[in-house]
């Protein structure tokens, strides 16, 4: 039967997220000896076919198996040319369409649903684990953990499509004909669509550990009731923004049948609901903002925001994927004079976006930032003869972004110095491994790295941290309840561990939500947010269209050249009104004539 195949492909998928079972199971079950009854007799089959969901998780680390930084105003991939594989450059550039197949994860997360659904309504014939003294509990708990994986899925689903099809607890045949009713479906409605994910996760949560800490160390990495909440925050987060909380260009987005998918009619309450969910992440859990002192026993603020990324579950890490491909994004991230591929560029804007020592904004009267000239004297993060643009500069900024004339962050074989002009060791001059910006991105990068001899620190890659729970819920929060305390509480404690003052006291609403949306930008800078946040707050037009600026890479041989230094258009590119939403695959627009197109695709 084709539903047995199926069944069985989806066990043996080779890049697992996280098991405590036999990992040379693929080398020794001969792919003829397996049928789906016996995966759902054995605990050792069930539950790798548990973790084979798990992996649906994307693996997004590395730069080509995301567009979420590239597609962002804070960053570039630099191979540009038509033909490279890297989605980003057509996409950026306006050139794509439905039938693109740009960024398909529909049918990918369509997969893992079935999957957890599937999962869900045969794990209960495991007799094997029913035996155990806790078999009953450990079968609730992985019906559990499918029940997130399919909210998580959902949502994925959500925030890139907009409203999808909700396709209930019983999967559909995998043998059916594409003609067939079943395989006809409707979008739901983005609310139906919310209120089914959070309905879900909540009752995930009732069934599985509060926290990882209560989880034995071989199943970090799995869901915990803590990650069902955190993403219910961010469910409901989107769903309260502008976006699609009384959105009027989509008032004619309907089905065939006339269904409006999309309310155009404002609804203050959902702020309200998002602000709550995030409040039970914060009061439900024992999570804090990670904090780390130097080797003095000081308090850091730059190692404390550098090595929240680095150092393995922490205080602030909600939900991390334990296998992914952090070396490949190290290897990406890193100079030319560590074997890297300097292909991941920070953009100007976002270069600008970071604060001063003092806590003022580069345009601020008094903030001491000047962009002419190079320093005399070494500071705490930055050389003397330093470009005086990156010098006195929040501790962030040195976090995120590697500039002309910085030191490589490993530095066992000694001090080396990162340049980007034309003619550096990291410059565009007879190489395509170059930032296009003249910067290069560095946060998650671990010092003990080196691409050089091949060495990488494993680590978990971070999917959710506590940091984004706190702006989400003074965001929602300053929208329900402009002055409530928390708000300036939560956002100074943020500003606080990056080592900035506090912010000034008695802003209005609109003032706070400018400091709220900059404190976000910075903060979880290069964590694949951004993309999502500028479209949710309905600014993308603003920011993620026109003329994209960096140094100037074709100019240039020595540090001190100062015609680099200038601010330079790299690229020009395309933000169409269509574009908050992708497009479904127009290959699944054919598949189902039940199903309509996002707006203006």
């Amino acid at each position: 039967m084709k539903i047995k195949r199926l069944a069985y492909l989806a066990l043996v998928s080779t890049s697992f997220l996280t098991t405590s079972c036999n990992k040379d199971f693929l080398n020794q079950v001969p792919d003829d000896r397996i049928t789906i009854e016996q995966v759902f007799a054995r605990r050792r089959y069930s539950e790798e076919y548990l973790a084979n969901i798990y992996s649906t998780i994307p693996n997004e680390a590395y730069r080509n198996t995301s567009p979420w930084e590239g597609c962002s105003d804070d960053a570039d991939i630099t191979y540009d040319r038509p033909g490279s594989g890297y989605d980003t450059y057509p996409i950026n550039l306006g050139n794509w369409s439905a039938a693109s197949g740009y960024m398909d994860t529909w049918s990918k997360y369509y997969r893992g649903i079935r999957s957890a659904s599937y999962f869900m309504q045969h794990i209960d014939e495991n007799k094997e684990i029913k035996e155990l003294p806790n078999g009953q509990d450990l079968i609730d708990k992985y019906k559990a953990e499918a029940r997130f994986l399919r909210a998580f899925f959902y949502y994925g689903l959500l925030r890139q499509y907009g409203p999808v099809i909700l396709l209930g607890d019983t999967p559909i045949a995998g043998d059916l004909e594409p003609s067939d009713a079943e395989m006809q479906k409707p979008r739901n409605s983005y609310d139906e669509c919310v209120n089914y994910i959070v309905t879900e996760l909540d009752l995930a949560a009732t069934k599985l550990p509060k926290h990882f800490t209560e989880q034995a160390d071989a199943d970090y990495g799995r869901a915990t009731a803590a990650t069902c909440k955190a993403i219910k925050s961010r469910v409901l987060l989107l769903a309260a923004s502008p976006q699609f909380n009384g959105n009027t260009d989509y008032a004619g987005f309907s089905n065939i049948d006339g269904k409006q998918l999309i309310s155009s009619t404002f609804d203050k309450e959902k702020w309200k609901r998002a602000a709550d969910a995030a409040k039970d992440v914060i009061t439900g859990f024992n999570f804090s903002l990670y904090r780390k002192n130097d080797a003095a026993g000081k308090y850091d603020p730059y190692l404390s925001c550098r090595d929240v990324l680095l150092d393995p579950w922490n205080s602030e890490v909600i939900f991390a994927r334990t296998t992914n491909n952090l070396k490949d994004w190290e290897r990406s991230t890193s100079p030319r004079l560590a074997n890297g591929y300097a292909a991941v560029a920070v953009t100007q804007q976002l270069v600008d976006e970071f604060e001063m020592q003092n806590g003022k904004g580069i345009r601020e009267a008094a903030s001491g930032y000047v962009e002419t000239g190079f320093s005399t004297a070494a500071t705490k993060y930055t050389t003397a003869g330093t470009y005086n643009m990156y010098v006195n500069r929040e501790p962030r900024f040195y976090v995120n972004v590697s500039y002309n004339g910085s030191l490589w962050i490993n530095t066992s074989e000694g001090n080396k110095v990162i340049e980007t002009f034309f003619t550096g060791n990291t410059g565009k001059k007879g190489s395509w491994d170059f930032p296009r910006t003249g910067y290069i991105a560095r946060k998650n990068i671990h010092p003990n790295s080196n691409p050089r001899i091949s060495q990488y620190i494993a680590r978990p890659f971070v999917l959710v941290r506590y940091a984004e729970i706190l702006l989400n819920y003074i965001e929602a929060l300053n929208e329900y309840a402009p002055g409530d305390p928390d708000i300036a509480k939560y956002l100074n404690e943020i500003r606080n561990r990056a080592g900035l003052p506090e912010v000034t006291p008695g802003l209005g609403q609109s003032e706070m939500r400018s400091k709220i949306r900059h404190e976000r930008r910075v903060e979880l800078a290069l964590e694949s947010l951004r993309y999502f946040d500028t479209r949710r707050w309905k600014i993308a037009e603003q920011t993620d269209g026109g003329n994209f600026y960096g140094m100037n890479v074709d100019a240039g041989t020595k540090l001190t050249d100062l015609v680099f230094y200038q601010r330079t258009v790299f690229e020009r590119r395309i933000f169409l009104k269509n574009y908050y939403l992708f497009p479904i695959p127009q290959s699944e627009m054919d598949r189902d004539r039940n199903l309509v197109q996002n707006p203006g695709w």
